[in-house]
């Protein structure tokens, strides 16, 4: 005699926000090679900022050693990582907490 045992279907317990939920960010590290005035060319020509922003930022990777100089989904900020590259910038993308 077989008996089958009832079916339970629990439903997982989901925060309202996933991981893929929350924006990516782009940080550029300080480095001993790039020239200030070439940081900030960059900065103007991969994201269109201003000059002034452009030099803010600059300056929070001169001081603190890191900015976050763009955010967006994981593709875009893989992409802005690379154009970051091959200006020879060092950057990396992470997702904060």
């Amino acid at each position: 005699m077989a008996t089958t045992a009832p079916v339970e279907i629990g439903h997982p317990e989901l925060d309202e926000h996933t991981a893929t939920d929350r924006p990516w960010i782009v940080v550029v590290w300080n480095d001993p090679v790039n020239l200030m005035v070439y940081v900030v060319w960059v900065l103007q020509k991969l994201f269109g900022y201003s000059r002034e922003k452009a030099t803010r930022l600059m300056y929070q990777v001169h001081y603190e050693g890191k900015a976050v100089v763009s955010d967006g989904s994981r593709e875009q900020c893989e992409a802005d990582v690379a154009r970051l590259h091959a200006h020879g910038l060092w950057a990396t993308m992470e997702q904060p907490a």
